[in-house]
């Protein structure tokens, strides 16, 4: 007997069924592209493609990077448990900073394969350790993402007018989305803030419980909290393009970097999707954009998951009373 809940389960279903196939075909084509890309420049040079890729990661100033890497992956890891840390504070509850760490840190492990389910796992540790209802977690980390994609949308523009000029034409549309992106984001916040939609049904949801406490002045303290992971970003990705034989200033990289990481938030493996866009936007030097891309992308993700399993015995403790390390 079909019911509305078993029609529902089976749309859902079909419509989980149809993401799947349009991420694994997302990665197919990133994968060929390279491939295409790689295979092409290995030719030109009169190589294998392996001889060719491992002149270039050979090229790479290793000892430098890595520490700086390393630096970046830390301070990430304190900005972002700070930002997940007052934005529980602005809605919820009263939750310590280092109380924080180990739920940002253990979500990171996850955030290897999707980093949204990492955030689902951060609503999941709240609602078991501080017994925070599942939805009002669940509405902050809606609110983080909203706020992050906003985040990069604005330094994306900001890069455009400071050093937009010697970009590739797409990159004009950026003027367009900004404006569409504005008119969005300000019916947004009129749509959970007036009283004049207060009886909406869709406004008074649960998971939308961030978004009716929120002030204007919330979005503009997330929007400071969390620029300076974007400034460092410039200017460590700017010096490390440097150690791997390609030169580019700060400013030539600021529009840049916004449209990369909108790009490495696609669940594809091994971040395919960044490193396809590396090599689209520096078709000059694919070789060495392709290895950059990798080794950016997955070192970051790898590392965090290390912090991660540094904190994973607090967690154990913390979630299922596990004394044993």
């Amino acid at each position: 007997m079909n019911t509305p809940k078993n029609n529902q389960a089976v749309k859902s279903k079909k419509s989980n069924k149809i993401g799947r196939l349009l991420l694994l075909l997302i990665a197919a084509v990133c994968f060929i592209y390279l491939y295409y890309r790689l295979n092409g420049a290995a030719l030109r040079e009169g190589l294998s493609l392996f001889d060719y890729m491992y002149q270039v990661f050979a090229a790479v100033n290793w000892m430098p990077w890595l520490l700086m890497m390393t630096a970046y992956c830390l301070f990430y890891f304190s900005i972002d448990t700070l930002i997940v840390t007052r934005t529980l504070n602005w809605f919820i509850k009263d939750i310590k900073y280092r109380d924080i760490m180990p739920i940002r840190a253990s979500a990171y492990i996850i955030s290897i394969f999707n980093e949204q389910i990492g955030k689902g796992a951060m609503a999941y540790y709240l609602n078991k350790r501080d017994q925070v209802p599942g939805w009002e977690v669940a509405s902050v980390m809606l609110f983080i993402m909203f706020c992050e994609i906003f985040y990069l949308l604005v330094w994306a523009t900001l890069g455009y007018i400071i050093g937009g000029e010697n970009l590739p034409e797409v990159f004009g549309l950026i003027q367009y989305i900004a404006i569409v992106g504005a008119i969005f984001f300000t019916s947004w916040v009129v749509f959970f803030r007036s009283t004049f939609f207060s009886k909406n049904r869709i406004r008074n949801l649960k998971i939308f419980h961030a978004f009716r406490m929120a002030k204007l002045q919330h979005y503009g303290k997330f929007f400071l909290l969390r620029s300076p992971l974007l400034i460092a970003a410039v200017f460590v990705y700017s010096t490390a393009l440097g150690f791997f034989g390609v030169e580019m200033s700060a400013v030539e990289l600021l529009p840049i970097l916004p449209i990369i990481f909108f790009a490495a938030t696609v669940p594809t493996p091994m971040r395919a999707a960044a490193i396809t866009s590396w090599v689209i936007l520096f078709p000059e030097n694919e070789g060495e954009m392709a290895a950059f891309g990798f080794l950016q992308h997955n070192f970051f993700i790898l590392f965090n998951a290390v912090i991660g399993l540094l904190f994973l015995p607090r967690a154990n403790r913390e979630l299922f009373g596990d004394n044993s390390n």
